[in-house]
């Protein structure tokens, strides 16, 4: 994995790993966002939305009122995470240095994303970012001292957290047993397809086929590092789930589109297709904007709600198999002596940022059933939170476009691909029997309530 997995243990380990430093800033970002709002005050400084255009000639009209607003993240952002990186032992200089150049690119992508071209064929801002890092990534050397903000983990990690407060546990009562019944089946047949061919067929490393399955069967990109991290993946493993996982998941939103206006889905049902049959959030989103609100609801009650909230209890389950099983015999290179399995070892796998995510969704939905008057919450904290998320995930897509290299898979040759395509394969075909044939009116109905 990364260097987040150092093992730090005690109050050391609560500033010196990117987990833990993501649950700060995140759940930091969510009380102080809730504080403000009980004086009648908002991050609203800190937020910052492109507004749509026709022609780049009508940038000089627009970017300059902007310009205040994106200099004052950019200060707040740079010197929190300047901040973590120094604590946690990076260079700030480098660090520093890294990050400007990478929230330009940044910028350059909110632009491009509120272009009409691309509102057109649906490209938004993360997927933007995808794109653009790919092809700088594949063609373009990237100068060392860079690296140092090319932190992916770190603020996939902090974007998850803010999305724990824009999902209350409330919205998980709203989605109901058929959501979960529809998420659960789809999670566990998908990850023990992708396990199976992966270990029994092409016989891939338990650690590694536990990883695609995770990326391909949860979700995504937070789901290949969490569940890595949970069993000791080698990073060279999750960053190859990882890159499959963005070749898919750009793919799929094109053809599910497609796929879906092609048989007639309502907007509802094809919200929930895709949110079955995707494998990223943020091209997700993508994909189900271009059929409306009620495509959007029903993908997030299916993809985000349904299948993300798996994380953390499929990070604990594995992380306990692979303590007590997989590596049950592993020698402890230190001392030669074997790891015993213990409490301990599960804590220090379990990706800390997933108890971020839970307690901003408590912490907010705490706040919806217990506040006089919360009806100013979703403009005044989650909207701020959910801006802030799309920024997070706009850098974590560029680290991921900048740092995939197509050549790199040729190292782990066709098997891994190969084994989260039999994944893929599942996965639309169970969104295609559940949103298309069993469950079509009842996605129908949701997307137009």
């Amino acid at each position: 994995m990364s260097t987040d997995n150092t093992k730090t243990g005690g109050l050391r380990g609560l500033y010196q790993k990117e987990d833990w430093w993501a649950v700060w800033i995140g759940l930091g970002t969510v009380i102080i966002a809730l504080v403000m709002w009980t004086f009648g005050q908002s991050l609203s400084p800190i937020t910052v939305s492109f507004k749509g255009y026709e022609n780049f000639s009508d940038l000089p009209g627009i970017l300059p009122g902007l310009f205040p607003g994106v200099l004052f993240l950019f200060l707040v952002m740079l010197i929190v995470f300047s901040i973590a990186a120094g604590v946690m032992g990076r260079s700030v200089l480098k660090f520093v240095a890294g990050f400007t150049l990478l929230f330009v690119l940044a910028i350059i992508v909110q632009i491009l994303g509120a272009w009409s071209w691309a509102k057109t064929l649906n490209i938004e801002a993360p997927v933007m970012a995808l794109i653009i890092g790919l092809v700088i990534g594949n063609l373009l050397k990237i100068p060392a001292w860079f690296d140092a903000a090319m932190r992916t983990e770190f603020y996939v990690k902090t974007g998850i957290v803010f999305m724990g407060a824009t999902l209350p546990f409330t919205l998980i009562l709203q989605a109901g047993p058929i959501t979960l019944l529809q998420a659960s089946a789809v999670a566990v047949v998908t990850f023990l397809v992708i396990y199976w061919v992966g270990t029994r067929i092409l016989k891939i490393e338990k650690p590694f086929a536990a990883t695609l399955g995770a990326g391909g069967s949860i979700c995504g990109v937070s789901a290949s590092i969490a569940i890595g991290s949970s069993v000791n993946a080698k990073k060279s493993h999750v960053s190859t789930s990882i890159s499959i996982v963005v070749i898919w998941a750009t793919v799929m939103v094109f053809l599910l589109p497609i796929f879906a206006r092609a048989i007639g889905l309502s907007d509802g049902a094809a919200g929930a297709l895709i949110g079955t049959s995707e494998f990223a959030d943020a091209a997700g989103v993508a994909a189900a904007g271009q059929f409306g609100d009620g495509a959007l609801t029903t993908f997030t009650l299916m993809k985000v709600v349904g299948r993300d909230i798996f994380v953390g209890i499929w990070a604990l389950i594995l992380a306990f198999i692979s303590v007590t099983i997989w590596e049950r015999h592993k020698a402890n290179k230190s001392d030669g002596s074997v790891q015993k399995p213990s409490a301990s070892v599960i804590w220090e796998r379990f990706p800390k940022f997933v108890i971020g995510f839970f307690i901003a969704s408590i912490l907010i939905s705490l706040v919806v059933l217990l506040a006089p008057d919360s009806s100013t919450l979703d403009k005044v904290v989650l909207a701020p939170i959910k801006n802030l998320r799309n920024w997070a995930f706009v850098l974590c897509f560029l680290c991921i476009g900048l740092t995939t290299r197509f050549r790199d898979l040729a190292e782990f040759g066709w098997k891994p691909f190969a084994a989260f395509s039999a994944g893929v394969v599942v996965n639309v075909g169970l969104g295609i029997l559940f949103s298309v044939f069993l469950l079509n009116g009842y996605w129908t109905q949701i997307g137009l309530s």
